[in-house]
């Protein structure tokens, strides 16, 4: 299986050189994704949203990608604020507690731009069986 990019259409991708998604045979490595609706690019204000945006981005460039959530096998969240945490996680826990990859929480001091409260990248693996 050759390598394959996987785009959400957002103009920022190709002007800033990355793919939401790489695709390269049994593997998925989708980039760091912010709260942003790609469609509108807005972002909600509040982390909860934003977090629920993150994870229907990821979820639709897996699918794009012959992938499931249930092949996530690991996933890094960035958060700007501690006192996220706990909305943040809880979201996490709602799309991934049946498939509980490796994970790491990392609070940061900003990501690209003040509004963006949250960013999650994941890796998948196919599974083979």
């Amino acid at each position: 299986m050759s390598r394959r990019l996987i785009s959400t259409g957002s103009p920022f991708e190709k002007a800033a050189g990355f793919s939401r998604a790489v695709i390269d045979g049994d593997f998925a490595f989708v980039a760091g994704t912010t709260g942003y609706d790609y469609a509108t690019m807005t972002t909600p204000a509040d982390v909860t949203g934003q977090t629920r945006n993150c994870f229907e981005t990821i979820e639709a460039a897996l699918k794009d990608g012959g992938f499931a959530m249930a092949d996530i096998v690991r996933a890094t969240y960035y958060i700007t604020s501690p006192s996220d945490a706990d909305a943040v996680l809880a979201i996490c826990g709602e799309n991934l507690g049946d498939i509980r990859p490796a994970a790491t929480l990392l609070v940061v001091a900003g990501l690209l731009k003040p509004e963006m409260k949250v960013e999650i990248e994941v890796t998948a693996k196919r599974r083979t069986t």
